[in-house]
């Protein structure tokens, strides 16, 4: 199996990133492939530009929905861009590493989703979403670290259910796309815990790799 790691932490000491690297030894030590986009490295850009298209279908009016669909049907794509979709084609799975800011993913990680996840590429709303989505086939999960507590980011927390505030990129993105979404895996305030808890989120987080092909889809 092909496996692209899309990696959202600055800090390669992280705790963020101790789980990204344990993922990729996993997946490795089973055989498949494993490519990591480590964006911050990258210097991902994820800003909506112009130079994002080799051609544009109006220099007078920017409208980047329809620069995607005209770079899809031209094959226009910047380079930078035309690489990371090929890196989507290839992968059976994608697995999404990030820490939770503002109850959502860092710009940097949004963008490659706003830019990369493109109009015709990935989907078309009139008729290739959901279930008809052109990434059908593909599986995908998210690895998330939490600043707040397990009980905060629960259905009577003072956050709301993790799963509700992820509900925008495992339904709405991922999904969307036509992606089969397994469960995020979380750890929680990993910033302040000692050693032995970091030590129990990454030993739960192996048992959560190891079953994952018996994981029933979220989406």
């Amino acid at each position: 199996m092909n496996i692209l790691f899309l990696h959202a932490h600055y800090e390669k000491k992280s705790f963020n990133s101790a789980l990204k690297d344990l993922a990729v030894e996993h997946f490795e030590s089973k055989g498949h492939t494993v490519k990591v986009k480590d964006l911050y490295e990258m210097n991902f850009n994820p800003v909506p530009a112009r130079s994002d298209f080799k051609t544009q279908v109006n220099t007078e009016y920017f409208s980047y929905l329809k620069e995607q669909m005209h770079a899809f049907l031209n094959d226009s794509f910047s380079d930078e861009i035309k690489a990371e979709m090929d890196d989507v084609l290839w992968a059976d799975m994608l697995v999404f590493n990030f820490p939770l800011w503002w109850s959502t993913t860092p710009a940097i990680l949004k963008g490659w989703l706003d830019k990369v996840l493109a109009i015709g590429f990935s989907y078309h709303p009139r008729d290739k979403h959901y279930e008809t989505g052109i990434l059908k086939g593909k599986k995908a999960f998210c690895c998330v670290t939490c600043g707040g507590s397990e009980e905060a980011y629960s259905k009577s927390g003072e956050h709301g259910d993790i799963l509700d505030i992820l509900h925008h990129l495992n339904h709405g993105t991922l999904n969307y796309c036509g992606i089969s979404v397994y469960p995020p895996f979380l750890s929680w305030r990993a910033h302040l815990m000692p050693p032995e808890v970091l030590e129990k989120y990454l030993a739960d987080y192996k048992i959560y790799l190891e079953n994952l092909d018996k994981t029933e889809f979220l989406y």
